[in-house]
């Protein structure tokens, strides 16, 4: 077991090396130039050349690539990630400002979808055929093909602007005000929770479909075992390394869902900074929040892995 979670640790670690190299290489190919977007172009012609070189020299930018690149991973292990050139404060800082917020929302959206998919695509599963079947499978179909975007203009149609019931943008902590906190959130987590929700119930769906015609299963009902036993101890557990996998999948997906979610309801989360860090071209902050992201994601990819192991011991061998 722990050689097995050494390995998958390595792995992880050699992932986010790798994607640090493609973050750094792939905004070096952006046609602006770092030191322009940070004195701006109306200084910029007040500068003379050599002040522009000593000011380059200072931030680095004279350094060739590999240079620049350790330079930069050197600043990050000391949680050093440089100032942002849009927002004028220091990136840790604003780190620690909105990722606690795309957390909040995501994390609820994770938990739910999870819970609720393995839940539905259980009831389709062992009740095949009857209306409980009819209703979650169509409606799991759905909620796969509506665009992130559109779901959320019309749950703020309804909920907002027809009924009343919610309001329409804003993020309020919950240890600040609770009840204002939960009714901002509804309409987040919503969207966020709607494409795993429908991926983690189809995948449950199916492997419990797939479970139930195996010989060790009909070995368990000729036993005289009751269903619950039948379906929980013998079919559900049997068919969790697919439906875990499928529920590690929704971590990325939820992010990639946040930046436009933060968007439409107005949220101060990572994926509005990235966006405006997008526009901008703030080298510092975009290179520094999708690292964050990317770790986020691959840990949460290590988690799954280790589950695995617990799930199903043969995969410690």
């Amino acid at each position: 077991m722990a050689a097995y979670i050494v390995r998958r640790i390595f792995q992880a670690i050699i992932v986010c090396v790798l994607v640090s190299i493609l973050i750094f290489l792939s905004l070096r190919l952006l046609p602006a130039d770092p030191l322009l977007i940070y004195i701006t172009k109306s200084d910029a012609a007040s500068y003379s050349p050599e002040m522009l070189d000593k000011l380059r020299h200072e931030m680095g930018l004279d350094k060739v690539l590999p240079l620049q690149y350790f330079d930069w991973v050197s600043k990050v292990v000391r949680l050093d990630l440089g100032n942002s050139f849009t927002f004028k404060q220091k990136v840790t800082e604003l780190l620690l400002k909105r990722l606690p917020v795309s957390l909040h929302i995501g994390i609820i959206a994770f938990i739910i979808s999870g819970v609720l998919g393995i839940i539905f695509g259980v009831l389709s599963g062992i009740r095949r055929g009857t209306w409980i079947d009819n209703v979650i499978t169509p409606l799991s179909n759905l909620g796969v093909a509506l665009p992130t975007f559109w779901l959320g203009i019309v749950l703020i149609y309804f909920f907002a602007f027809k009924w009343g019931w919610l309001p329409t943008y804003g993020y309020t902590s919950p240890f600040t005000d609770f009840w204002l906190s939960t009714k901002q959130l509804v309409m987040p987590v919503l969207v966020l929770m709607a494409l795993p929700l429908c991926l983690v119930t189809r995948q449950a769906r199916s492997s419990m479909l797939e479970a139930a015609r195996q010989d060790y299963v009909r070995t368990a009902w000729s036993k005289g075992l009751s269903e619950k036993v039948v379906i929980t101890r013998h079919i559900l557990k049997n068919s969790l390394i697919p439906i875990i996998t499928v529920i590690g999948m929704g971590v990325p997906h939820i992010f990639a869902g946040e930046v436009l979610v933060e968007m439409v309801f107005n949220i101060p989360g990572m994926g509005r900074m990235l966006i405006d860090a997008i526009m901008s071209l703030d080298y510092n902050l975009l290179q520094s929040g999708v690292l964050v992201i990317t770790i986020v994601v691959v840990l949460s990819n290590l988690i799954v892995d280790i589950s695995y192991s617990w799930v199903d011991p043969r995969v410690r061998y």
